[in-house]
């Protein structure tokens, strides 16, 4: 049973990742699984996971374990300072009771985390950043929508008690917004006429002679009327 790599330093917040060799040679087909050890300041191992032959993977929040038989793979995720330890792989066997086959151990040593330069954004901001535009465009979406909403309102309410069309109610809500209100003034122009009064002589009234008149009688002499015997007499 062999591990590697014999050292390994990463900063905190990296992920560290060990390999177990195993060798089945005299029997492959028996069955065993895999217990992951680590040791603090030279203290004994403690046992801290364990996976079968059968199982392919295995994942918590921090560790990560997969079979790559002959080889098991384990991850540490989100690398803090306490992880820092010597980490070895013991194989239990299971056709031969309480033999256990323990690899060497590999050193783990965990540095701090680099400083960042004043110049360079840390990614959560430039994420902060990205969601806060995010937030503010759907902020002004939602407060155009609500404008667009109570002009419909307005509009509708306008319709239905004024017996216009939405689109006539629109138009003559818009030409209002747009035209500014016409006062009419009455205004009263006043006005001097001169008339000239005529300079000549009056003239007086010419003196008419009295007509004459004349009278006439006319007499008509009787007629006699007309009989069917004068009528035909006269015919004759």
């Amino acid at each position: 049973v062999t591990i590697f790599p014999a050292v390994l330093t990463l900063p905190e917040g990296d992920k560290a990742t060990f390999f177990c060799n195993i060798s089945m040679e005299n029997d492959p087909g028996s069955e065993y699984s895999l217990n992951w050890y680590k040791e603090t300041n030279h203290s004994q191992g403690q046992k801290f996971a364990e996976i079968s032959r059968h199982k392919p993977m295995t994942e918590t929040e921090k560790y990560r374990f997969i079979n790559h038989t002959p080889v098991f793979e384990i991850e540490i995720l989100n690398l803090q300072r306490n992880d820092s330890g010597s980490y070895y792989c013991g194989l239990i066997t299971l056709f031969e009771p309480n033999k256990v086959m323990e690899s060497s151990r590999s050193r783990l040593i965990i540095t701090a985390a680099p400083q960042m330069n004043a110049t360079d954004e840390p990614e959560t901001e430039k994420g902060n950043s990205s969601e806060h535009i995010k937030a503010v465009l759907l902020g002004i979406l939602l407060l155009a929508g609500v404008v667009v909403l109570l002009v419909f309102g307005c509009l509708t309410f306008m319709y239905r008690r004024g017996g216009m069309t939405p689109l006539e109610a629109m138009q003559t809500q818009f030409g209002a917004w747009e035209r500014p209100p016409v006062v009419s003034v009455s205004t009263v122009d006043y006005g001097v006429l001169e008339f000239q009064r005529d300079q000549h002589t009056p003239v007086p009234p010419k003196t008419q002679l009295a007509e004459q008149t004349e009278y006439a009688t006319i007499i008509f002499p009787e007629e006699k009327p007309v009989t069917p015997e004068r009528g035909k007499k006269h015919l004759d």
